[in-house]
C-alpha cells in the first residue's frame, strides 16, 4: 500500500511517500537536482513499488522547496538536514525497520556522501562532483562536458571519420564548441573542492558502499577521472567500497536493460 505522510525538519513540513511492507529492511530513496520525489517520468515512483513488492518498504521526501514541501530550496549541498529528518520519518512510519539502504544518483548521491548518517548501506549512482561556475566565462566553459567526457565523445566520433567529416561540413557540429572542446581535451581538469571532499568522505566509509556508474554518462565520466586520481588513492584502497560499472548512456538507468541491472544492484544490497 501506497502512503502518503509528513515531517518535520525544522521549521517546515516536508512532504512524504511509503510503500508499505513488511520487511526489516527499507530503501530510502533521495531525489537528484531539483526532481520531486516521483521522479523524472515517475522512475523513483517506480522504483518505490517495485522495491515494497520485494517486500522492502521504500520512503521517498521532496527536499524543501521542491514539489509539495514547505521552504527553501537551497540545494544539495544543503540536503543534509532534510536527509536526516526524512531518516527519522521512515522509522517512525515503519516502525519493524533494523536496516536501512540509501539511494541517490547525480547530486542526491552527493547529498547521501556528505551527510553524517547510520545509514546501513549506500548505494550511489553517478555522484555529481562538478563545481558551479562563478562567472559568465566559466558558466560559458562549464556549459562544455568535462574533459573526460569529450574525450570519450570524440573517440566515439572519430572511430566513424565518414560521419564525422559529415556533421563538420554538413553543419551537424558548432564549429565554435567543438574548437572550444579540443581545447578542453589538453588541458587537465580543473582542481574540484567537491572532488576532494567526496574523496575524503568516502575514505572514511566504515560501512558498504555500492557507486554505480553510467559508464557513458557524462556526469559518471566526470566522477571516473576523479576515481582515477591521486586525491581518491585511500578510497580505491577501502575494503567497504565498490565501483560497479554498467554499459549505459542513460544518466538514470531509464533504459530497460539499464533498470534490470539498476534494480538487480539494489535487490543484492537489500537482501544482504
Amino acid at each position: 500500500m501506497r502512503r502518503f505522510v509528513s515531517f518535520d525538519c525544522g521549521d517546515d513540513r516536508l512532504a512524504a511517500t511509503l510503500d508499505e511492507a513488511d520487511g526489516k529492511t527499507g530503501l530510502l530513496i533521495v531525489s537528484g537536482g531539483n526532481e520531486i520525489r516521483a521522479g523524472g517520468h515517475a522512475n523513483q515512483s517506480r522504483l518505490a513499488a517495485w522495491a515494497a513488492a520485494q517486500g522492502y518498504p521504500a520512503f521517498r521526501y521532496d527536499r524543501p522547496g521542491i514539489g509539495d514541501s514547505e521552504g527553501d530550496n537551497r540545494g544539495f549541498l544543503h540536503g543534509g538536514e532534510p536527509l536526516k529528518a526524512a531518516l527519522a520519518a521512515f522509522r517512525r512510519e515503519a516502525p519493524q525497520l533494523s536496516r536501512i539502504v540509501g539511494f541517490g544518483n547525480c547530486d542526491a548521491a552527493t547529498t547521501l556522501l556528505f551527510t553524517q548518517t547510520d545509514i546501513d548501506r549506500l548505494v550511489i549512482a553517478n555522484p555529481w562532483l562538478i563545481e558551479a561556475a562563478d562567472d559568465a566565462e566559466e558558466r560559458e566553459a562549464d556549459a562544455l562536458p568535462s574533459s573526460a567526457a569529450i574525450r570519450a565523445r570524440y573517440i566515439a566520433r572519430l572511430k566513424n571519420p565518414g560521419r564525422l567529416a559529415r556533421d563538420l561540413f554538413g553543419g551537424a557540429i558548432d564549429l565554435k564548441k567543438f574548437a572550444r572542446g579540443l581545447s578542453r581535451l589538453r588541458a587537465p581538469e580543473p582542481p574540484s573542492a567537491l572532488a576532494d571532499r567526496a574523496a575524503a568522505a568516502i575514505a572514511e566509509r566504515t560501512k558498504p558502499t555500492d557507486i554505480l556508474i553510467a559508464k557513458g554518462d557524462a556526469t559518471a565520466l566526470a566522477f571516473q577521472a576523479a576515481w582515477k586520481s591521486a586525491a581518491f588513492v585511500k578510497v580505491r584502497a577501502n575494503p567497504r567500497v565498490r565501483l560497479i560499472e554498467h554499459g549505459t548512456s542513460s544518466h538514470s538507468f531509464s533504459d530497460d536493460a539499464a533498470q534490470s541491472w539498476l534494480r538487480e544492484q539494489l535487490l543484492a544490497a537489500l537482501a544482504e
